[in-house]
């Protein structure tokens, strides 16, 4: 092998190595684990879902003490793992229950995470995409009724 494809195959296992301590620490992830994103997460590390776009591991850490604010029950569960030389793509489905509406009954959103390591293996860039319509504004009382409306108007079927 030459120079650059062992580089290009450390970087695979070194990024192999980051996803399989990620992912219990998301799969395992209660408000005590906010303190550990330092582990984790480089300290000027940017985050992009549907509705927060931060940089810097005390911003991410906002988002998700939000969450738990927001939900209950929160469950992430890495469904699938993708790894290269250029990062990681994890497949997830969070469980969670809605505080306000439908309490004992638990919702699910499906969605991706792209990640990019830093030299030391903390996630340096993490963007997720989910449908944040389908997954999560379709379910919701009134404005449900409106994004399922302007869904079934779209539908080519």
């Amino acid at each position: 092998m030459s120079h650059p494809e062992i580089a290009h195959a450390e970087q695979i296992a070194a990024n192999r190595q980051a996803v399989e301590r990620l992912v219990p620490f998301f799969e395992d992830f209660s408000p005590d684990s906010l303190a550990r994103f330092a582990e984790h997460y480089s300290e000027d590390a940017w985050f992009k879902d549907p509705f927060n776009e931060v940089r810097g591991i005390d911003a991410i850490e906002r988002i998700f003490a939000h969450m738990f604010l927001q939900v209950d029950a929160p469950r992430f569960v890495v469904v699938e793992r993708i790894v290269d030389a250029g990062g990681a793509v994890l497949v997830w489905d969070f469980h969670f229950r809605l505080r306000d509406w439908k309490r004992n009954e638990t919702q699910t959103i499906r969605g991706v995470s792209h990640l990019k390591f830093a030299a030391d293996g903390r996630v340096c860039w993490h963007r997720d995409y989910w449908d944040a319509a389908e997954e999560l504004l379709a379910k919701l009382p009134v404005i449900g009724f409106i994004v399922r409306a302007l869904q079934r108007r779209l539908s080519a079927q």
